[in-house]
């Protein structure tokens, strides 16, 4: 809105001209982003508190250091979202399809993480919504997605990383696809919370990749250069996704072990379908897999787990996502976080060598 407004005013104020360009508008959505979690979720917590909420349940097979963690306030992904929306709508261009498109994802995927954390919360059910309701509830939103940008001409060619000038065009397959991305990458964020700080570190670090994605990606000369798909538009979600990597920094601040507040499903349902589809629009698809590498390991445990499991009645790992089967090997929680994060920044280094190494 800031933008709109302001913009048009730069001719009689050359000092508004600053809002034309990206990088100012992205670092001060940055600012905005974060002195809104920092002041806001202390005013949440105690909000939570003071209204008797019985806080997150804890699961019955989970391990038993968890116990500690019973009744601390949930839902803190709400000031997140929030967070992230106030500086998207101040500052970006709401003429841009892409922005709208972000918005839908993630308002719609923190809806159903309310839903769910509504139940875990008020009926004290750790599983709150069921799996089968937040797939359908997932798939209908990716798919109005996926259907919208095919329907607008939007490119359905998978770029392969390190490799240039080869795509693979999709087609109608591009819409299933783009579901697939979207939902899991949702389902996947949604998985690694389950230590404090431990998502919102590679939340962090992704959606810093994807800004630099976005920037050069949407810049024609920059794209030229690079040998990188140009997508017309894309620069503007630079400023969305510095504002996601802010508001994750401001709810670090209160999230970090032992941890205040839990960001819930409703963070990170949202935040991790922000970057399925962030990752689609930028055209780095499958750079993704590099990137959030700590998602997909999460994800894959869970899968490998599970259907081990079903085969031969035995187990993988001591429990899964992951993250905890460290735990009962006796590593200490801030020490998983911890290497889980260096391990994120390192591969969203190796990510962005693709943007050279092709």
């Amino acid at each position: 809105m800031l933008y709109h407004l302001l913009v048009p005013l730069a001719a009689e104020y050359s000092w508004l001209n600053v809002f034309r360009y990206i990088t100012f508008r992205a670092a001060l959505a940055f600012f905005i982003a974060f002195a809104f979690v920092l002041i806001v979720q202390p005013l949440f917590i105690s909000f939570l508190q003071r209204a008797g909420m019985k806080g997150q349940p804890i699961r019955d097979d989970g391990p038993k250091t968890h116990e500690t963690k019973k009744g601390t306030p949930t839902m803190g992904g709400l000031v997140v979202v929030s967070g992230v929306a106030l500086a998207v709508l101040l500052l970006c261009d709401l003429n841009n399809t892409f922005i709208w498109l972000m918005l839908l994802a993630m308002v719609s995927f923190s809806a159903l993480g309310f839903l769910d954390d509504a139940r875990k919360v008020f009926f004290q059910n750790p599983k709150g919504v069921s799996g089968p309701m937040k797939l359908i509830w997932q798939t209908a939103t990716s798919f109005f997605i996926a259907l919208a940008l095919f329907y607008l001409g939007f490119s359905t060619e998978v770029h392969l990383p390190f490799i240039k000038d080869i795509a693979i065009n999709l087609g109608l397959l591009f819409i299933p696809f783009v579901m697939f991305v979207i939902v899991g990458t949702s389902n996947a964020v949604n998985l690694t919370d389950g230590l404090d700080g431990l998502a919102i570190g590679p939340i962090m670090t992704v959606a810093v990749t994807y800004a630099i994605f976005a920037y050069v990606g949407g810049r024609e000369d920059f794209a030229s250069y690079l040998a990188i798909p140009h997508v017309a538009g894309a620069a503007e979600l630079t400023i969305f996704l510095s504002a996601v990597f802010a508001a994750g920094l401001g709810f670090l601040w209160y999230n970090t072990f032992p941890a205040q507040v839990f960001m819930g499903d409703i963070g990170a349902l949202a935040l991790g379908g922000v970057l399925g589809l962030a990752a689609i629009l930028v055209k780095h698809e499958l750079v993704l897999v590099i990137a959030g590498g700590i998602f997909v390991m999460e994800a894959v445990s869970v899968i490998i787990q599970r259907y081990y499991y079903k085969l031969t009645k035995k187990r993988v790992f001591r429990m899964a996502p992951i993250h905890h089967h460290f735990e009962l090997n006796g590593w200490a929680e801030p020490k998983i976080i911890v290497r889980f994060w260096i391990i994120s920044i390192v591969l969203a280094f190796v990510s962005l060598t693709t943007l050279k190494l092709r």
